[in-house]
C-alpha cells in the first residue's frame, strides 16, 4: 500500500485470506479474498480475478464443510445454513470455471471441475456431482495426474452409491484400488478396500466383501491406525 503497488496488494489480501479461511475465520477470510477480487478486476488482472474466485469459493467451501461436522449430516440432508454457504461456494467455482475457459487454463478448469463435483455431492446433488467429477477425470487423465484420476474415481464411486447404483460404485472403486497401489499410497488403499467391502456387502457378495474388509484390517494394522 505504500509504495501503491495494486497488484501486490491483492495478491497479499488473497493470502490473508487463504491464511484465514485456514485458522477457521471463514468471515474476515471472506472479506480480504474480496478485497482480491476486487483490485483484481480494477486492475484488469484476469488471472488475480480467477484466482481470487477460486479462493472464495475455497472459503466457502471450507466453511460449509466445517458448518456439517458440527451437524454430522448425510449429504443432501443438511441445515439451510449450509446449504446457502455450500450454494455460495458452488456459484464462485461457476464464475471461476467460466474465467479459466476463457484463459484456456486447463489445470484450473480440472481444480474447479474437482470442487463443483464436490459442492453438489455434499449439497445432495449426486448427478450433477457425477458430471463434474467425470470432466476432473479426463482432465486429470489428460495431465497424467494420477493422484487427481484417483480423487476422480473415488468421487464417482462415492455418489454413485447415494443413486443406488452399486455395481457401478464397485466399478470405481476398483479403479480407486489400482492407482492407489500404483501410487503406493497404503492409506488410500485401506479406504479403497473399506469402501469395496461396504459396496459388496450392499450387492449381497459376501465372500468379496470380506476379503476386502481383511485387507482393509491389514493395512490398518501395518500402518499402527487404531
Amino acid at each position: 500500500r505504500t509504495i501503491g503497488d495494486r497488484i501486490g496488494e491483492a495478491k497479499a489480501s488473497g493470502n490473508l485470506g487463504n491464511t484465514l479461511k485456514i485458522l477457521g475465520q471463514f468471515d474476515e477470510a471472506v472479506v480480504c479474498c474480496q478485497r482480491h477480487l476486487d483490485i483484481s478486476r480494477e486492475q484488469g488482472d484476469k488471472v488475480g480475478e480467477a484466482r481470487a474466485l477460486y479462493n472464495i469459493g475455497n472459503v466457502y467451501h471450507a466453511k460449509g464443510k466445517h458448518l456439517s461436522w458440527t451437524t454430522a449430516q448425510d449429504p443432501g440432508y443438511l441445515p439451510q445454513e449450509v446449504k446457502d454457504t455450500l450454494q455460495k461456494a458452488s456459484e464462485y467455482y461457476e464464475r471461476n470455471l467460466s474465467l479459466v475457459k476463457e484463459l484456456g487454463d486447463r489445470a484450473a478448469q480440472g481444480r474447479a471441475y474437482g470442487n463443483l463435483g464436490n459442492t453438489q455431492y455434499l449439497l445432495g446433488n449426486f448427478s450433477e456431482a457425477i458430471a463434474f467429477h467425470k470432466e476432473r477425470l479426463a482432465i486429470a487423465k489428460e495431465f497424467g495426474d494420477k493422484a487427481a484420476e484417483r480423487r476422480a474415481y473415488s468421487n464417482l464411486g462415492n455418489a454413485h452409491i447415494f443413486l443406488g447404483r452399486f455395481d457401478i460404485s464397485a466399478e470405481y472403486y476398483k479403479k480407486t484400488l489400482q492407482l492407489s497401489r500404483q501410487l503406493k499410497d497404503q492409506a488410500v488403499e485401506a479406504q479403497a478396500c473399506y469402501s469395496l467391502g461396504n459396496t459388496c456387502t450392499l450387492l449381497q457378495d459376501y465372500e468379496k466383501a470380506i476379503e476386502y474388509h481383511l485387507r482393509h484390517l491389514v493395512i490398518a494394522q501395518e500402518l499402527g491406525d487404531r
